[in-house]
């Protein structure tokens, strides 16, 4: 959808946003959705993006050089959303398709007070110079971040709709290729437990730093061949692991160090948590056994090697791994990372032999490293005849 008034004074194309803009926020809303009104949600997008000038005074607004963007603090904006409007061509009105309303403009500061009193209106009459755009028509479809293809949600704050709203906007802050007990298993449970921890003021920090205690309490259960009070640690873990990412992103609570500190610890303590296992199956009579010793050393270099693989595929060919074709996004849900292999674990500590699930585990790494080996070089092969673009960018 876009609705058209000619432009008499810019030039097609032209983004007046070199600075960064002048946000005004028009309307308020006391509802609130994961704990936050409208308003304090825009706010916080706002400041992650380095937005400073924020007020509820147009005319302040109207007298700065800077161009201004008005958010209508009724409605809840997926984040891309906010980041494309502040970044977008000067004379954008956004429309709300649902509610068939302009909920946010940037505009130039001499037309701020006119198109403020706009916003909550119907895009019928625009001003000179102005284009009324659809969230898609503004941010696209693809979220780069989210690894995932879908609109950006966009909706206003209604009492019988704040149950919907928190299921769409707990929807939109997942990743949308990884592994396949995070993407169908976790959401259900995740969003009840994200909804709580909101309510009760739980930062994701605190979140992380649980899941830090169910991690170190996995490997020492593991390494005494404790495998069943490990797994219900480890698996413990994980879940947690999907709780503070997704209440960081719908609380809007990210931060470089909650962002370091959780993926720091993703990043070491699989190897550990393998070590530990294959050291606790003497303690359980089915290890110290030598032919096992193999398995050990391909899942410790295979973890390394497949880290190092995933990270120079987009460097080398100018898109993620995962997200290229549909059979990598397929390949994500499965291939040998920490959750994929604890469900072989799993499995094998149920049926009484945790030994041969490890062996299944450095058997299913080896492979997954050389399905990554060759999907570089058909990356690489590919690159010769163009870029390379993700599948799920349209």
């Amino acid at each position: 959808m876009t609705y058209v008034r000619p432009a008499t004074d810019s030039p097609p194309g032209q983004n007046a946003t070199s600075n960064k803009p002048h946000a005004v926020l028009v309307g308020h809303s006391h509802l609130k959705i994961w704990g936050l009104t409208g308003e304090e949600r825009l706010r916080r997008q706002l400041r992650a993006l380095g937005i400073a000038q924020v007020s509820d005074d147009v005319a302040t607004a109207g007298a700065q050089a800077a161009p201004v963007l008005l958010l209508h603090g009724e409605w809840v904006f997926d984040e891309t959303l906010v980041q494309a409007m502040a970044k977008t061509e000067v004379g954008t009105l956004l429309v709300d398709e649902a509610a068939n309303r302009i909920v946010a403009a940037l505009v130039a500061p001499a037309q701020a007070a006119a198109v403020a009193a706009l916003l909550g209106q119907m895009p019928e009459a625009l001003p000179d110079a102005c284009v009324a755009k659809s969230p898609s028509g503004v941010a696209g479809t693809y979220n780069h971040r989210l690894r995932k293809r879908e609109i950006p949600y966009l909706g206003r704050l209604e009492a019988t709709q704040i149950a919907e709203m928190e299921r769409r906007t707990f929807g939109a802050s997942y990743k949308g290729v990884t592994d396949l007990v995070t993407k169908y298993v976790w959401p259900w449970p995740a969003r009840h437990v994200t909804a709580l921890c909101a309510r009760r003021g739980v930062a994701p920090n605190h979140v992380t730093f649980l899941g830090l205690i169910f991690t170190i309490i996995a490997f020492y259960q593991f390494k005494a061949g404790h495998y069943g009070f490990g797994l219900v640690a480890a698996w413990l873990m994980t879940f947690l692991d999907t709780v503070d990412g997704k209440l960081a992103r719908v609380t809007l609570q990210s931060s470089t160090f909650g962002d370091i500190f959780d993926h720091g610890i993703d990043l070491i303590h699989p190897p550990f948590w393998w070590w530990a296992w294959f050291t606790g199956l003497g303690a359980v009579g089915l290890a110290g056994l030598p032919h096992l010793d193999w398995a050990l050393w391909v899942i410790l270099v295979g973890y390394v090697a497949q880290r190092i693989e995933e990270g120079i595929f987009k460097p080398l060919c100018g898109v993620g791994m995962h997200v290229w074709r549909p059979f990598d996004s397929f390949m994500r849900l499965i291939t040998a990372r920490r959750n994929p292999n604890l469900l072989i674990l799993t499995l094998s500590a149920l049926v009484g032999r945790p030994d041969i699930g490890f062996a299944i585990v450095a058997v299913w790494v080896l492979i997954c490293f050389v399905i990554h080996a060759v999907v570089i070089v058909q990356g690489l092969l590919a690159k010769r005849h163009g870029p390379l673009k993700s599948w799920l960018a349209g």
